[in-house]
C-alpha cells in the first residue's frame, strides 16, 4: 500500500478549514463554560438570553433568525430558560398560534450579572481587537455565502 497523502493535499486534516473552526468553536464553547456556570447557563441558553437582552418580547421566528438555532434546537432550550424562571412563552397578541418569548425580572436582571462575560473570554485569548474583529467579519461572510450556496 503506498501514502498517497502527498498526491491529495486537499484531503490532509491540517489543510481542512472545517476542522480549524470546529476546532476553535469548541474550544470557544468550552472557554464559556466556566464564564457562564455562575450564570446557570449553558452556551446555546446563553445565545437566546443575548438575543432577548437586545429585544425582548419577540415572536420565536425572530428568535431563530437572530440565534441561527433552529425551531427543534429553540424549544427545548426556552422550556429550560423558562422553568429558571428567566423568561414566559406566552400566545401573540395579534396570531394565538405564535408564541411570544418575553423575559422576566429575573431574566432582564440576569443581563447585569452576566456584563463582565464577554471581557473574561477576551482576557483568554492573545487576539487583539482589529484581530477579533478580522476573525469575526471572515466567519460572518463564510456563514452567508454557505447560506446562498446551492444544497
Amino acid at each position: 500500500m503506498t501514502d498517497n497523502a502527498d498526491a491529495l493535499p486537499q484531503l490532509k486534516l491540517t489543510n481542512q478549514i472545517c476542522h480549524a473552526l470546529y476546532s476553535a468553536t469548541n474550544a470557544l464553547i468550552r472557554a464559556y463554560r466556566p464564564l457562564l456556570e455562575p450564570l446557570d447557563l449553558t452556551y446555546p441558553q446563553y445565545l437566546v438570553m443575548l438575543s432577548l437582552w437586545e429585544e425582548d418580547s419577540v415572536p420565536i421566528r425572530n428568535l431563530v433568525h437572530h440565534t441561527r438555532l433552529d425551531s427543534g434546537t429553540l424549544t427545548p432550550i426556552l422550556k429550560r430558560l423558562e422553568q429558571k424562571g428567566l423568561l414566559i412563552r406566552g400566545r401573540a397578541a395579534t396570531d394565538e398560534r405564535s408564541k411570544t418569548i418575553t423575559l422576566t425580572d429575573a431574566g432582564l436582571a440576569l443581563k447585569q450579572q452576566a456584563a463582565d462575560v464577554p471581557a473574561a473570554l477576551v482576557c483568554q485569548t492573545d487576539m487583539t481587537a482589529d484581530q477579533a474583529l478580522e476573525l469575526k467579519a471572515l466567519a460572518e461572510t463564510l456563514y452567508q455565502q454557505l447560506q446562498k450556496a446551492p444544497r
